[in-house]
């Protein structure tokens, strides 16, 4: 009698135990955001379409007016043909997706957030935020009156290694008052690397871009540098453009250095399509040591005193920053307030301001003040 009690009872755990299992996963599958993805020729959609490969999103609809491209996409991704639309107005009246995932060319942004907002839906474009002060701002403006979020993804805002350099700087105060920044990002030019031909055709294209490496790489130092100044925008920025390879990229930059005079430090970006590999790195000195996010995960750090260096692994990310996709999920569900994010609205706007004026400085070789 009691062993068969105890074999009920077992029943009964285990039933709930796989009830329980159901239910989580259940519960694991209705957090995934549903998403509609507008534009296909920015490069960076591969990221988003690994991610639906594994089953992490739900992509619900797709906004591509170039049929190779459509087709492309639908061919290796085995997309029904239900899910493509030419147009993001004609796909919103008919879908309502928790987020747009902008994939276009820079210029393009704006009319994606005019379509979206209205309808309170958020927006999350890839870097930069817009092509200019007057579209980001608009941008802005309509975040504000229909209260939707307008966010900005940078693959280095994922990075453990900056995350754990913020706190450093930030929480701890391990390296004393900032003096320098230095950030360095690029490759060896993005025809070099074989970037797509849709990708290239507006990445070095001024009128679609806004400039070449100074924009295209230019906006990560400037985003880095916001965020390490609390939000804060320079008194000046100072910028040299060069095409070195100007018979590749004639319309555009190809290499720009960037400085930004704060009251007490300076930042320093460099951009270049002509590294001799690629790189995205930065470096923080203070009034007591350094740090270096030298890749994704490892950091360097020398402390006032010292003789060596110390090497080591960034700590892994919380879950919630340690992609965009849980972090936008995190952000809608109200879970986190971006503020001075390095996705964040605020601080992307300051960007454009950067990239900007810093288009004027390298045009006219003067010193150009932001107001």
């Amino acid at each position: 009698m009691a062993v068969n009690n105890k074999i009920k009872y077992f029943c009964r755990f285990s039933s709930v135990i796989v009830s329980f299992l159901l239910s989580f996963m259940s519960s694991k599958a209705q957090q995934k955001l549903n998403v509609v993805i507008a534009g296909l020729n920015h490069d960076h959609v591969y990221l988003i379409m690994n991610s639906y490969q594994k089953a992490e999103v739900n992509i619900i609809g797709i906004v591509e007016s170039n049929p190779e491209l459509v087709d492309r996409f639908r061919t290796r991704y085995k997309i029904p043909d239900s899910i493509f639309y030419s147009n993001l107005p004609d796909l919103l009246k008919k879908k309502k997706p928790d987020v747009v995932l902008a994939y276009n060319a820079i210029s393009d942004h704006l009319a994606v957030v005019e379509a979206a907002a209205p309808l309170g839906i958020s927006v999350m474009v890839e870097k930069p935020l817009a092509i200019s002060v007057k579209q980001a701002e608009r941008m802005a403006a309509l975040a504000k009156q229909y209260k939707v979020h307008i966010l900005t993804n940078y693959e280095t805002t994922w990075y453990p290694s900056n995350q754990e350099i913020y706190k450093n700087v930030k929480e701890s105060n391990s390296i004393g008052a900032l003096r320098k920044i230095i950030v360095h990002d690029g490759h060896q030019g993005p025809k070099e690397i074989g970037v797509s031909k849709e990708f290239l055709n507006w990445l070095t294209d001024p009128n679609k871009n806004g400039a070449g490496a100074l924009v295209d790489f230019g906006c990560y130092g400037a985003n880095l540098m916001t965020w390490l100044m609390d939000g804060k925008a320079p008194i000046s920025v100072t910028a040299i453009t060069h095409q070195i390879k100007k018979e590749v990229y004639p319309n555009v930059d190809d290499d720009a250095t960037i400085l930004l005079e704060y009251p007490n430090a300076t930042g320093i970006v460099e951009a270049s399509w002509n590294w001799p590999f690629s790189i995205k790195d930065m470096e923080v000195f203070g009034a007591t040591g350094y740090i270096q996010a030298i890749n994704e995960k490892d950091i360097r750090s020398k402390q006032s005193g010292n003789n060596g260096y110390k090497i080591y692994p960034a700590k892994t990310l919380a879950s919630t920053y340690a992609n965009h996709l849980n972090y936008l999920s995190a952000v809608l569900k109200g879970e986190i307030n971006p503020d001075n994010d390095l996705s964040s609205l605020a601080n992307n706007l300051i960007v454009v301001k950067i990239l900007e004026a810093a288009k004027i400085s390298a045009k006219t070789g003067k010193k150009v003040i932001l107001k």
